[in-house]
């Protein structure tokens, strides 16, 4: 079952109409959440990056749109599933039908689409540099909007060349992110991330990671620009996202990457996802 609006339906029943501003325009935003025993993993982190990210795009947001309510509908949704342990959620905003490039109303749908979780873990994870487009710095890259056809054309370049992942750069050529997270490169006692002046997602399960280093290892933190000459030169190299959480990299074109910090910071962020749902 799918959540529209409040309202369970099955998917095979739900149509789109023509004028649907996310199909036509990209006008929507949306939130990828992990669901684990019936509880919403870093919730109000994500309540309040979607709120932050209506506001941004002048969205109206509804007076019913609380923590606690999104939080019900979600898992409202999640209990209409088979059973299982763990889901993958999606939540779609976007504006009502209506209007050409300027709408005819900031009102707004939801929408909720909830999956089994079944994350396999691979030994080896490869990937390269995408340099055919640019993913340009600026405020309105941090948001998650609909609109994400340079992270589709990275991931065919992946699966083309036999990658697991791509990395996406700016117009300056630096390091941005991954198709479908933020990236992080060690090197000696120092992780590296991208800026989110550099055009990266504000990532949910980022700000986490850059929480357990800072309070919880000797590494030094530093939120900055990252060339591509960084990656071959560094120690580790891992990604972050809601789903995967730390997906370690062991390869960069030649290079082979350790794998020891990755581990550990793995394990720290599955503790703190139970303890801080």
């Amino acid at each position: 079952m799918i959540n529209f609006n409040g309202t369970l339906e099955s998917p095979e029943n739900f149509t789109l109409t023509i004028n649907n501003r996310a199909f036509k325009y990209g006008d929507g935003i949306f939130e990828t959440v992990k669901v684990l025993n019936n509880s919403v993993v870093f919730w109000e982190d994500h309540y309040f990056r979607l709120m932050s990210s209506m506001r941004m795009l002048r969205m109206k947001i509804p007076m019913s749109f609380t923590l606690e309510f999104l939080e019900a509908e979600i898992l409202k949704t999640v209990k209409s599933q088979e059973a299982s342990t763990s889901f993958r959620v999606r939540l779609s905003i976007y504006r009502q039908d209506g209007g050409l490039y300027t709408p005819t109303s900031n009102n707004i749908d939801y929408l909720i689409e909830v999956s089994p979780l079944k994350i396999q873990e691979k030994v080896s994870y490869t990937i390269d540099l995408f340099k055919d487009f640019y993913n340009y710095s600026g405020l309105l890259s941090t948001v998650k909007t609909n609109n994400r056809m340079l992270n589709t054309l990275a991931s065919v370049f992946a699966s083309e060349n036999d990658l697991d992942n791509a990395i996406l750069l700016n117009e300056k050529k630096g390091v941005v992110e991954a198709t479908n997270g933020n990236i992080f490169i060690v090197k000696g006692n120092t992780i590296k991330t991208p800026a989110l002046t550099e055009g990266c997602i504000k990532g949910i399960t980022r700000g986490k990671v850059i929480e357990i280093i800072t309070k919880n290892t000797d590494f030094e933190v530093e939120e900055t620009s990252i060339s591509p000459f960084e990656i071959q030169k560094a120690d580790e190299v891992f990604i972050t996202n809601a789903i995967a959480g730390v997906q370690i990299v062991t390869n960069y074109r030649k290079k082979v990457f350790a794998t020891v910090i990755g581990d550990k910071l793995s394990n720290s962020l599955r503790i703190l996802q139970v303890l801080k749902k």
